[in-house]
């Protein structure tokens, strides 16, 4: 099964937390995801629906967690983006698996883009 993900669609949830063993320990009770650890900094968790992230690679964040598509083509997805009105956060960078890059809307909300590496 591969890992890429469905152009233009929500495809990852990533929470930016203070303590991963916390955070896992708390939604494993509440609502039984299950858990990868990729490194000490990133856990990846699953709903059996849906798979996200806690990370510590970031800074705890208030408004919620990093919603994130996947695009084929990051950089078509940066020119959609800014041509409707979105604004670049940051801009595209390289992480194990993949690259990505984060955007706002425009009332503010930051997402994420991200595609495969090949």
């Amino acid at each position: 099964m591969s890992s890429r993900g469905t152009d233009r669609q929500i495809d990852n949830i990533e929470f930016n937390v203070s303590d991963i063993s916390r955070s896992k320990a708390f939604y494993g009770a509440v609502f039984g995801w299950t858990f990868v650890d990729y490194g000490p900094t990133y856990t990846e968790f699953s709903d059996s629906r849906l798979a996200g992230g806690f990370t510590t690679g970031e800074p705890v964040r208030a408004g919620g967690p990093l919603v994130i598509l996947y695009s084929d083509d990051l950089v078509d997805a940066q020119v959609r983006v800014l041509a409707a009105g979105g604004k670049i956060s940051r801009e595209v960078f390289s992480f194990p698996g993949g690259k990505r890059f984060h955007f706002t809307d425009p009332d503010g909300y930051e997402l994420a883009v991200w595609t495969e590496t090949d």
